[in-house]
């Protein structure tokens, strides 16, 4: 009985890193359309990149993709005075996950989005500060309270974009009018060619919005209320625009059952199959068409897995209170992200 017991408790560890190895070996490749891109993390407070989003993070910045991704978190998670700290912290852990540089790092101060289990985040203000970073023409005149989204970290155009943008001002700057020039200027009216015609169809300066799902894996309202935003905000770029194909893909993480939150790697298991459900009776229970929803599958490695540990302990260290150290040792977000995208209906 003994040698049994001894024997379950040199296998079980052994078993579960081969089922590790394998299920973080083989997966398939990320597919073309989440490589090459502009995309945004959103989330709701410093820490979610690590806790929630840590396989999805690791996986996207990945060199060979050639993403380029930056995270806006919408407060500073300021509940108990530590906003100025939590803020350092995300911009430590983000890097160490693989963002390019900490300016890439963008948190919110905003009255409107207070961190807390009682604080209301209205969609309608998360969708005006997405358009006003990633799609102005949307908000039109009548946008306010929006101005720190300026700050160049979010500005989502390649640095070629910029570099010719910069290329093309100086001349104009060189050559540039007198005073009485532009008094005239504005009395008569504009000299110069009219402005080029803006494209038709509906327009984005990202590729890909990720965020939590509509029950915020823990049922966090300021977590739910980032799903409600993102979507209105994609109903707003295609208000008008039916017939087109939307710009900006946007991409869930859905929220799972306890058992299967704290099921560690274990939970590769249900997920993957539930993938190989999905994308094999999709078509058929859609009744021939395309499935509904489309699953990207992130496993970290061990190694992967040791890094997002690394920025939990060593980036949020404010928040690692006791039960912390259960979610980063238990929790299956820590090492398992399916990927769910939405498809938004226009409106």
């Amino acid at each position: 009985m003994a040698f049994a017991t001894v024997l379950t408790l040199t296998l079980v560890p052994v078993l579960v890193f081969v089922l590790w190895h394998l299920t973080s070996t083989s997966l398939p490749p990320v597919p073309t359309h989440l490589r090459n891109k502009r995309i945004i993390l959103l989330i709701a407070h410093p820490d979610d990149e690590s806790m929630f989003f840590s396989p999805t993070l690791q996986a996207l910045t990945h060199p060979s993709l050639q993403n380029h991704l930056k995270i806006l978190c919408m407060s500073t998670g300021d509940s108990e005075g530590l906003g100025a700290t939590r803020r350092t912290e995300l911009e430590k852990a983000a890097v160490t996950l693989g963002i390019r540089r900490k300016e890439d790092v963008f948190v919110l101060d905003d009255e409107r989005f207070r961190d807390g289990m009682t604080q209301d985040w209205k969609p309608d203000d998360i969708s005006r500060v997405l358009a006003s970073a990633f799609a102005p023409h949307i908000n039109g005149s009548s946008t306010t309270s929006t101005a720190p989204l300026s700050k160049p970290s979010l500005d989502s155009s390649s640095d070629k974009e910029k570099e010719k943008d910069k290329d093309k001002k100086k001349p104009a700057k060189a050559s540039a009018p007198s005073k009485h020039t532009k008094s005239v200027s504005r009395a008569l009216g504009p000299t110069s060619p009219p402005a080029p015609k803006e494209p038709d169809g509906p327009r984005a300066t990202i590729d890909v919005l990720i965020t939590f799902d509509p029950h915020g894996i823990s049922s966090h309202p300021n977590h739910k209320a980032l799903y409600h935003g993102a979507v209105l905000f994609i109903q707003k770029i295609m208000r008008g625009h039916s017939g087109y194909a939307c710009p900006v893909s946007l991409y869930v993480l859905p929220s799972v059952n306890i058992l299967r939150k704290y099921s560690f790697i274990l939970d590769a298991v249900p997920t993957l199959l539930s993938g190989i459900y999905a994308s094999t009776f999709g078509k058929l229970l859609s009744g021939g068409g395309s499935s509904r929803d489309e699953r990207v599958v992130f496993v970290n490695d061990v190694v992967r897995y040791w890094k997002a540990r690394e920025a939990m302990v060593s980036g949020h260290k404010s928040q690692m209170v006791w039960f912390r150290w259960g979610w980063i040792g238990l929790g299956r977000y820590m090492v398992v992200n399916d990927l769910r995208r939405e498809r938004v209906i226009a409106t």
